[in-house]
């Protein structure tokens, strides 16, 4: 086990690093490449804590991350509300259908595959919604938010693209990496608090939990809002970026995995897991597209078939994801290190 002090200056280092990457790095397709890396490991922070504190893993994640891109789409495209101000209406929503799924799955004792199964039949009811009712959402065409192109109203209108020298080429980067430290603030926090041991101990044993006074419903009612919470500074981000949102993108089942690998190949459970599992399967996938993809032609598909096989033999493996592999490494070394000096 890695000592708190070197934990401490590892966190130090990481963050440092995390920060100054805009001015280390002359590569826009890098800096593309950590930017995406960094929005996927806080759609994987999110799953986390419900999946990986909580234990109740979640096949529908992409249900919170639609709801607050919508959200965050639509009261600026529809009403003129400012971003700054649609972006609590998008938490709030996003908290809101998880509590509202939540209540339904824990009041009846659902769990398990149940509870995976009802997550991923809400995230396709949202979207068959989203494609139904055009009069609300514009059905299949999405949502196209208009291109600020004014320098001036650059923060005004939450866009950076045409913004100042270094917001245009940072801004957005430092809009996730504050949604991702906001992330590793709640799964620290859930590390060291009572509430975080009360759904560590529903995830080992509810009914054992339930024994000695825990409130299992309300600690997973929790767990499922927090959860929710974190999952939608993913959907703000995408659309304040992209300025745009669809039924496919905001409910199709591709966020929902990403999340789910993200989370179970770093580490469930841990505060740094989903940001090294979303930069393995980034590197994967490069890998894929750049050496398979190279040999065998646009395959599109590729990386999922490596994706499955990687998530297979972790399952089967390293049950503690990459955070584990590390520990055992860091383990041994000191070993090594301890025998040398006696």
């Amino acid at each position: 086990m890695i000592g708190a002090g070197t934990q401490r200056t590892l966190w130090a280092v990481l963050v440092v690093a995390l920060l100054a990457a805009p001015f280390a790095i002359s590569s826009g397709r890098w800096m593309e490449f950590i930017e995406l890396t960094l929005f996927a490991a806080v759609l994987g922070q999110g799953w986390n804590i419900l999946g990986g504190y909580g234990g109740q893993y979640s096949f529908g994640h992409a249900l919170f991350f639609g709801t607050a891109a919508y959200l965050q789409a639509l009261l600026q495209y529809k009403l003129g509300w400012s971003p700054w101000v649609t972006l609590w209406f998008a938490i709030a929503g996003a908290v809101s259908v998880g509590a509202f799924v939540g209540f339904l799955s824990f009041r009846y004792g659902l769990r398990g595959s149940y509870f995976a199964l009802v997550t991923l039949a809400f995230a396709e009811a949202f979207h068959v919604l989203a494609r139904s009712l055009i009069a609300v959402t514009e059905g299949g065409r999405g949502v196209q938010l208009a291109l600020n192109q004014d320098p001036e109203k650059a923060l005004e209108t939450f866009q950076f693209t045409f913004a100042g020298p270094f917001l245009s080429e940072a801004g957005y980067y430092y809009l996730i990496l504050f949604c991702l430290l906001v992330g590793f603030a709640v799964t620290a926090w859930l590390n060291h608090s009572r509430f975080g041991a009360q759904l560590q101990a529903v995830r080992e044993d509810e009914d054992a939990a339930e024994a000695l006074g825990i409130n299992a419903f309300r600690v997973k009612m929790g767990a499922i809002c927090l959860s929710a919470a974190v999952t939608s500074l993913a959907g703000i981000y995408y659309v304040q970026k992209f300025l745009f949102v669809d039924p496919g993108i905001a409910y199709g089942p591709g966020k929902s995995v990403e999340a789910l690998f993200a989370a179970i190949i770093g580490g469930l459970g841990t505060v740094i897991g989903p940001l090294l599992g979303s930069a393995f399967i980034h590197l994967v996938g490069e890998f894929a597209k750049e050496t398979i993809g190279a040999m065998l032609g646009d395959r599109p598909g590729v990386d999922l078939i490596l994706f499955g096989i990687i998530l297979v033999l972790i399952l089967a493996y390293m049950p503690r994801g990459l955070v584990g592999l590390a520990e055992m490494i860091w383990k041994r070394l000191s070993a090594r290190k301890e025998d040398g000096n006696a």
